[in-house]
């Protein structure tokens, strides 16, 4: 799990749309704070550009794209030199992905040259690097959509019906099948950049689609920068789940006691790992005392519980290795379930017992049920 944070690195995300489509105000979206005036994400210049947008504990790499549709000069001129510009900053660095912005009331608005620009950039990247962009196409400032009175979560009929239109109309221009996204990204700052007053509308979406397409080494800047406990608890339990597969495969090795130290290890390491995703520096004497406050205790008591769960290897020699990765599996995910209700949910030591408690209950009850051998993973789980 300590990888994870060596060799995280900042999302790569390469933002197409014509002036006024809603850049900076998506990108400010994403931190949840002005991180960038509205209309300044992009260089004056119209020179595609790297830059690197970044907040407390997050970081972005956005591909700055301005002068796709700008009317400064002759347009088919200044889309010739934009795209040219775009892939010389590919050259030098691949995106991750691209998110197309279209605003609501101009779907059908010059939208065959832009999503010719899009193929363009799309295959050139495809040539220079062998790798398939993920696209989506987000489609900005629905908040403008009559009603313009109704907010978020845009509970009306109309809203619906009109968001749904400019959604359409976008997902029949394109001639493949790519992943489109209605968002409202407006918001009202204070001086300092904190939020006053927002009308954020699936931005959540969003951030979890990325989630989805993004490298595994860009997936925890993104989730820490955005704040969102949707997002970041999405990846935590990615974490607690690749970490209990790994402790269950060393558990399994029929050397009993191999495997108590670096199955111990391995769990400290995921709740370090937990507690950086929420934004909080830890170290791995903070995640003993944790390991500690559930009541599943370290140092010479966890020596006993290891050494009793190995025993199993003994006690039962034909499957037994079975059983011990069983109840690995159970414990590593109660363990990392707990470090994600108190980390990320915030909740009580309490409850973060009471979930600790339920999540190895009830991952020894599938344990159980999909092992012949489950009566005697029954009775030595509380190893």
């Amino acid at each position: 799990m300590e990888e994870i944070m060596m060799d995280n690195r900042p999302p790569r995300i390469l933002i197409l749309g014509r002036r006024g489509a809603g850049k900076s105000s998506l990108v400010n979206a994403f931190f949840g704070h002005r991180v960038a005036k509205v209309g300044s994400v992009l260089s004056e210049t119209g020179e595609a550009k790297w830059h690197n947008v970044q907040y407390l504990e997050g970081s972005l790499d956005i591909l700055d794209t301005r002068g796709l549709g700008d009317r400064t000069k002759p347009e088919t001129a200044n889309f010739e030199e934009a795209i040219e510009d775009i892939k010389s900053a590919i050259e030098n660095r691949r995106p991750d992905v691209i998110l197309f912005l279209c605003k609501a009331k101009e779907v059908d608005a010059h939208i065959t040259q832009d999503l010719t620009n899009v193929s363009n950039i799309k295959a050139h990247i495809s040539d220079t690097y062998s790798y398939e962009i993920p696209v989506a196409a987000v489609v900005t400032q629905v908040d403008e959509l009559d009603p313009k009175r109704v907010e978020p979560p845009y509970e009306d009929a109309q809203k619906q019906n009109n968001i749904s239109t400019a959604v359409n109309a976008l997902k029949d221009a394109f001639s493949e099948d790519v992943k489109i996204i209605p968002v409202s990204a407006y918001a009202e700052y204070s001086q300092d950049g904190a939020i006053g007053y927002d009308n954020y509308w699936n931005i959540d979406v969003l951030l979890d689609y990325l989630m989805d397409v993004l490298p595994n080494s860009a997936q925890l800047q993104l989730a820490r920068l955005s704040a969102l406990k949707t997002i970041q608890r999405k990846l935590a339990l990615r974490v607690v789940k690749s970490t209990a597969a790994v402790c269950a495969g060393l558990a399994s090795t029929p050397i009993p006691l191999a495997d108590a130290i670096p199955i111990t290890s391995a769990q400290l390491a995921m709740i370090v790992v937990i507690g950086h995703i929420a934004g909080k520096k830890l170290s791995k004497e903070y995640a003993k005392d944790f390991i500690i406050a559930l009541g599943a205790n370290v140092g010479a008591a966890l020596a006993l519980r290891e050494g009793a769960r190995a025993l199993v290897k003994f006690v039962f020699p034909i499957g037994g290795h079975l059983i011990s990765a069983g109840v690995a599996y159970a414990g590593t995910y109660a363990i990392g379930k707990a470090a994600i209700g108190y980390f990320i949910d915030e909740v009580s030591i309490e409850e973060v017992k009471n979930r600790f408690s339920k999540a190895k209950e009830e991952k020894a009850e599938e344990y159980i049920e999909e092992d012949p051998l489950g009566s005697s993973a029954s009775n030595c789980f509380e190893c």
